[in-house]
C-alpha cells in the first residue's frame, strides 16, 4: 500500500478488500473490520474530537483499539495512557500534551483526575457511524516510557513513525492472525497491531484481567499464526501446560536480550515456527530484525542496513532513521536525540568476532569494588543451566566491595529442589557460572523462587543498580 494510503488507520482499513473475512477480537467481543468501518465505538460523536488532543484513558484493549482506528487522522493528538498508568500522573500527562479531551470506559472521577471539559464515552458495542471521517490531521500518537524519575516521560509519534517498518503490501500478511502479549497502548504491542491492521490482517488482543492460560487457550481456538512477546513473556508461557494450545508459524521476541537459551527453547517447542528476534525502542523504533536462530546479531548490520543507519558510540548502540520518534512532549523535555540526528538507545553492546551481542542497559550496571557487572550478561549464563527456567540477577549491599551479584532463579520443576538438594544445586549452578564467568561476576549467592516479578510492559522488575561512577 503506497504511503499516500496511510492518511489514516480508518483508509487503510476501509482501503482493503475482504473485510468480512478479517477479524478484530477481544476476550468478550469479536468483530470484522467491515463492521469496523461501517460503526463507530464513540456514539457516532467521533467529530466532536476533531482536532482535539485526547487523551484515550481506555482499560479494555479491544476498545481502545477501536478508537485508535476512528480517531487516527481526526484528533490532532493521542494520548495513548496505559491501563497501569498511576492515577497520580495523570495530571502531568494531561498537561505536557495539552490534553483537551478524553475518551474512556470508566468513570473518570477524583482530585487527582483534572477536569478537561470534553468527555466521551468508548464501548466495544458498535453503533451506526455518523460522522465525517476523512483525515484531516496527522495525529501525533503519544506514547508514555519509563523516565528516571518515576515520572512517564511522553514520546511523540506519527503514524509514519510508527508503521516505517511495516510491509502492507506482503500478501502473505494479510492472510495472518496477529497476537501479542504485549498491551497495545506500549510501543511493542502498538507495532503488532499496527501489522495487522495495516495488512489486513486478523487480531487477536489479550486483556488485563485474563490468565496467561486463557490466553494461550482463545489464541489458539483463534488459530493465531504470528504471536509476540517480550522474553520474560515467552519463559512465563513455556511454562504453562496451555503453551501447547497455539502451532504458530512466527514467534516474535522483543523488549528485552534474547539469549541463546530462549531461542533454543522456543525452536524445541515450536519446531514449524519461524523465531525472529527484532531490536526496537520508543523513542528509536524498529531498527532491525534478525531471523538465524542465534543470540545476537551479526556485525554486518550495522552496515548493511539501507534504511536506518546504526553506529556503536562509546559501547552503545545509536540510530538514526525516519521511524525514530518525533521528541519529547513537555515544558521542560529534554532533546530525544544528539546533534547528528541519533538516539543514544542505552543498550550496550560487545563485539565477539563478527557478531555483536546485547550485554544490558548502561543504567543498570552493579558496581562490583569499582568493576563493572551487567546483570543480564549473568542471567544468561544461568539460564543455559538445564534445570534452570528464568533468572534475575540484582545486586546486594556489602560494606567491603559496596555491593554483591546475587540471584533469583525458577526452575523448571520444583522437584529440583526437593529433599535437602537445594544446597547442593545452588552450588552446582554457582559453579556452572564460574567457567565463563570472571570472579566478580558469579553469584555470591542464589535464592530459589516460584516466580520472578514482571511488568504490565512484559519486562522482567529490575531494582535500582549500584552504578559506576
Amino acid at each position: 500500500m503506497p504511503q499516500s494510503d496511510r492518511a489514516s488507520l480508518w483508509n487503510a482499513v476501509s482501503a482493503r478488500g475482504n473485510l468480512s473475512g478479517r477479524t478484530l477480537s477481544g476476550a468478550g467481543a469479536s468483530i470484522t473490520l467491515g463492521d469496523l468501518v461501517r460503526g463507530s465505538c464513540l456514539g457516532g460523536r467521533a467529530g466532536e474530537l476533531r482536532g482535539r488532543s485526547v487523551l484515550l484513558s481506555i482499560r479494555d484493549q479491544f476498545a481502545a483499539a477501536l478508537a485508535l482506528i476512528e480517531l487516527d487522522g481526526v484528533a490532532r493528538r493521542l494520548v495513548l495512557c496505559p491501563s497501569d498508568l498511576p492515577v497520580e500522573h495523570l495530571p502531568l500527562v494531561i498537561d505536557s500534551a495539552g490534553v483537551d479531551a478524553i475518551v474512556s470506559d470508566q468513570t473518570q472521577t477524583g482530585p487527582d483526575v483534572p477536569n478537561v471539559g470534553c468527555s466521551l464515552p468508548c464501548s466495544p458495542e458498535l453503533v451506526p457511524a455518523r460522522d465525517d471521517r476523512s483525515a484531516e490531521h496527522q495525529t501525533e500518537w503519544i506514547l508514555l516510557t519509563s523516565g528516571t524519575t518515576g515520572q512517564p516521560k511522553l514520546v511523540v509519534h506519527t503514524l509514519a513513525t510508527l508503521a516505517g517498518a511495516i510491509d502492507s503490501g506482503s500478501t502473505e500478511s494479510s492472510q495472518a492472525v496477529w497476537s501479542t502479549f504485549y498491551d497495545i497502548r506500549r510501543y511493542g504491542g502498538l507495532q503488532i497491531f499496527l501489522r495487522a491492521v495495516l495488512t489486513g490482517a486478523s487480531m487477536v488482543l489479550s486483556a488485563a484481567e485474563e490468565s496467561t492460560t486463557d490466553f494461550l487457550i482463545r489464541a489458539g481456538a483463534h488459530q493465531v499464526t504470528h504471536i509476540s512477546g517480550t522474553p520474560s513473556h515467552w519463559r512465563r508461557a513455556l511454562m504453562n501446560p496451555s503453551a501447547h494450545r497455539i502451532a504458530p508459524q512466527n514467534v516474535r521476541l522483543s523488549g528485552e536480550i534474547a539469549d541463546q537459551t530462549i531461542l533454543s527453547h522456543l525452536r524445541s517447542f515450536y519446531p514449524q515456527a519461524r523465531i525472529v528476534h527484532a531490536f526496537a525502542s520508543t523513542e528509536a523504533g524498529v531498527a532491525f530484525e534478525v531471523t538465524d536462530g542465534l543470540a545476537g546479531f551479526p556485525a554486518s548490520v550495522i552496515e548493511a542496513n539501507a534504511q536506518v543507519e546504526m553506529k556503536v558510540e562509546d559501547g552503545s548502540l545509536r540510530i538514526r532513521s525516519t521511524r525514530i520518534a518525533r521528541r519529547y512532549l513537555g515544558r521542560q523535555a529534554e532533546p530525544l536525540s544528539g546533534a547528528d540526528g541519533f538516539v543514544d538507545t542505552g543498550d550496550m553492546l560487545v563485539l565477539r568476532g563478527d557478531r555483536y551481542y546485547f550485554v544490558g542497559r548502561r543504567d543498570g550496571v552493579i558496581n562490583v569494588g569499582g568493576l563493572k557487572v551487567h546483570p543480564e550478561e549473568v542471567e544468561a549464563i544461568i539460564n543455559r543451566h538445564p534445570l534452570v527456567r528464568m533468572s534475575l540477577v540484582r545486586t546486594r549491599k556489602n560494606p567491603i566491595t559496596g555491593a554483591l551479584v546475587v540471584a533469583d532463579v525458577v526452575l523448571k520443576t520444583a522437584a529440583a529442589t526437593g529433599n535437602g538438594d537445594a544446597a547442593k544445586l545452588e552450588q552446582e549452578i554457582l559453579q556452572f557460572c564460574r567457567g565463563p564467568l570472571p570472579r566478580h561476576k558469579v553469584p555470591a549467592a542464589i535464592r530459589f523462587v516460584s516466580d520472578l516479578p514482571v511488568a504490565t510492559t512484559g519486562k522482567m522488575v529490575r531494582q535500582p543498580c549500584v552504578t559506576s561512577s
